[in-house]
């Protein structure tokens, strides 16, 4: 089987948007395949940082300078035609490669597993890893989170190039990319109506999840999601939250959801014809993904999560979760992702959100998009309206500017006499930059 040194020590590859949490993975196991990497993003972050302690050298800010002769040039989606390199490519003739393309490229050089599905595949992903890791397979990886035990010393990783036969990957569906994979063993975690701008439809959607299914020897499903019309002809199995598997189950991290992602994660491990019992031994110490129900910290009597949760579903399974852990009172800060997500979804949010004693809703991380056209007037106080009616009197903040909402929030949490107090759990929520407003609540 190849090693890729060939391939890729001849390759000089610039990453737009490198210190994504898909992108930064690529170039890492990139450069260490031999490619010369360089990139560049619009910010800092915690991925940008690892990058450097890999040896790179990513940019901050996008500039037509920043492009190297001679470079390929690898975008993801997220990146705007007129970003300044990309538009400096076109214009030497350079068409850009898609993440997604290189993902598969790079999947090539070894048997694939490849985990999908709108909720829990970086989990699942993650999960699958740490097990291969613990019972010696070695598996190659790229995960869209940072997990930590998976870097050098202990450190959080996203991506590695082990020496094993295997690679595990996690399957994007919200661009299509998912489907320039070709896996042997496909998971698919559930399938639901997430990212609007791209899908027109959930049996759109059944469409594209046949496809990715099409060419795997081998499938697994949830058990009871009605998804066995999507599976080809190959072996299939099915995992349950609540099933007991071929083996025993004890896990660190809580919830239901977390129960079925690991289930998921080891069935795929025993179509590779793995050893499950003692895969599943070692996610006892699986630590979670950050931005997954992370404890971030305390703040007096109150234990501070955060979670990247930004569909209905998933903010559902998030505040059960914490409920296991039987908290006095439960403070829910709610950041919406998408102005097109929020729109389709509002009523949705506001009913998962009511399974909380007390929410706080802040305005929509746009991201990609503007409020402008079908989307003019779209607002985080969609949500907040949604759950006031679903709350039977229970508080409801509408906090629009973060600054004011970090103040109302310390003040809350300072001041606020509640029973049970020390037992009292606040958690945000969202995959935009609300954790930032739970790591300034924290006491330093």
């Amino acid at each position: 089987m190849s090693t890729g040194g060939d391939t890729w020590a001849g390759r000089r590859l610039h990453f737009i948007g490198i210190g994504g949490a898909g992108m930064s993975g690529l170039a890492l196991v990139c450069s260490r395949l031999g490619a010369t990497v360089t990139g560049s993003d619009r910010s800092d972050s915690s991925y940008m940082e690892r990058l450097r302690v890999a040896g790179l050298d990513p940019a901050v800010g996008h500039d037509a300078a920043n492009l190297p002769d001679g470079a390929e040039v690898v975008v993801s989606t997220a990146i705007g035609a007129d970003n300044p390199e990309l538009a400096l490519a076109r214009e030497r003739g350079v068409a850009p490669i898609h993440r997604g393309a290189l993902l598969a490229e790079l999947c090539t050089e070894k048997r694939l597993i490849a985990i999908a599905g709108t909720h829990g595949k970086t989990t699942t992903t993650a999960m699958a890893v740490w097990a291969l890791r613990r019972i010696g397979a070695d598996p190659a990886f790229f995960v869209g989170g940072e997990v930590p035990g998976l870097g050098e010393d202990a450190a959080a990783s996203n991506a590695g190039w082990g020496e094993g036969e295997w690679v595990v990957a996690e399957a994007d569906e919200s661009d299509a990319s998912f489907l320039e994979l070709r896996p042997e063993i496909a998971v698919v975690t559930n399938v639901e109506m997430d990212h609007h701008a791209r899908w027109g439809s959930l049996a759109e959607l059944h469409v594209a999840f046949r496809e990715f299914l099409a060419a795997a020897t081998g499938a697994v499903l949830p058990a009871d999601g009605g998804l066995d019309e999507l599976a080809g002809d190959g072996r299939r199995l099915g995992f349950d939250a609540d099933v007991p598997g071929p083996a025993d189950l004890a896990l660190a991290v809580p919830g239901r959801h977390n129960r079925a992602n690991a289930r998921a994660a080891l069935a795929a491990i025993e179509l590779a014809g793995l050893d499950v019992g003692a895969a599943a031994a070692a996610l006892a110490d699986f630590p979670g993904v950050r931005r997954r129900l992370e404890l971030k910290g305390r703040r007096g009597g109150t234990r501070i999560y955060d979670d990247y949760a930004h569909h209905p579903t998933e903010v559902r399974a998030a505040l059960s979760a914490l409920r296991e852990l039987e908290p006095g009172r439960l403070i829910a800060v709610f950041q919406p992702h998408l102005y097109s997500r929020t729109k389709a979804l509002a009523e949705e949010f506001g009913a998962a959100l009511a399974l909380a004693d007390e929410v706080a809703v802040l305005d929509v991380y746009p991201a990609r998009e503007q409020p402008v056209g079908e989307l003019a007037g779209v607002s985080g106080l969609r949500v907040a309206q949604a759950a006031a009616e679903r709350m039977g009197g229970r508080r409801v903040w509408w906090l629009p500017d973060a600054g004011a909402a970090g103040r109302a929030l310390a003040d809350l949490l300072d001041h606020s006499r509640v029973a049970a107090a020390e037992d009292r759990v606040l958690v945000t929520i969202g995959a935009g930059d609300v954790f930032r407003l739970g790591e300034g609540l924290v006491e330093g």
